[in-house]
């Protein structure tokens, strides 16, 4: 997708809330990196038909993504877990100036060493996952069992980059991340309990919905 595109379609969807534009603005001057415009509707789209009620995220950042999802929604409840304690701080004084502070759980940890924590909030309606890129099947299966059949996983940035599908544009820094994001797409392409939709929108998005 061109930059001219991007920027025409990210006109059509503009947000009024200051909060979210302050958000977007830390995110830009600290280098935070968060979910792309283009990536973002598809994902506000899937929450508003799926009316899910329990949302995880994997990978909260500043609360930004958790901000959206949980306006998307306003009966949902949204549990979120980062491991960076400097940048939950940073999401916990955004969120507590907005009407979704109640309605967002923020935890601090790894997410795979805090399963037993997670579990509580389970079945997942919906789980959006956005953290460590070399990790994404290590998230998929340990929290697919906790979610609800029909329910979705959303993995964010799996074409990261262009890198997944253009090999001979991979970085050496990046090799070993590259190598496992295309084997999470296979994996998904295959598993047996779910059906995946790569979608080709900001940095690529995985759409797995659990079979019945």
């Amino acid at each position: 997708m061109s930059e001219q595109l991007e920027h025409y379609i990210s006109l059509l969807h503009p947000s009024s809330d200051p909060i979210v534009a302050q958000m977007k603005e830390y995110a830009k001057q600290h280098r935070v990196p968060i979910i792309e415009e283009q990536s973002l509707v598809v994902l506000l789209s899937l929450i508003m038909i799926k009316q899910p009620k329990a949302i995880l995220e994997i990978g909260t950042a500043i609360g930004y993504s958790a901000l959206r999802m949980a306006k998307a929604y306003r009966h949902s409840q949204v549990v979120t877990v980062d491991i960076d304690e400097d940048r939950l701080a940073v999401a916990k004084e955004f969120l507590s100036n907005t009407n979704e502070a109640e309605r967002i759980h923020i935890m601090h940890g790894d997410a795979c060493e805090e399963v037993e924590r997670l579990r509580k909030g389970a079945p997942y309606d919906f789980i959006f996952i956005d953290a460590a890129k070399g990790q994404y099947r290590r998230y998929f299966d340990t929290f697919f069992p906790m979610l609800a059949s029909n329910g979705i996983i959303v993995s964010d940035n799996v074409f990261f980059k262009g890198m997944v599908y253009e090999q001979n544009q991979v970085k050496e820094k990046y090799r070993t991340m590259i190598k496992k994001l295309r084997e999470y797409n296979e994996y998904l392409a295959n598993h047996s309990e779910c059906t995946t939709s790569f979608y080709a929108v900001g940095d690529g998005l995985a759409v797995s919905i659990k079979k019945e």
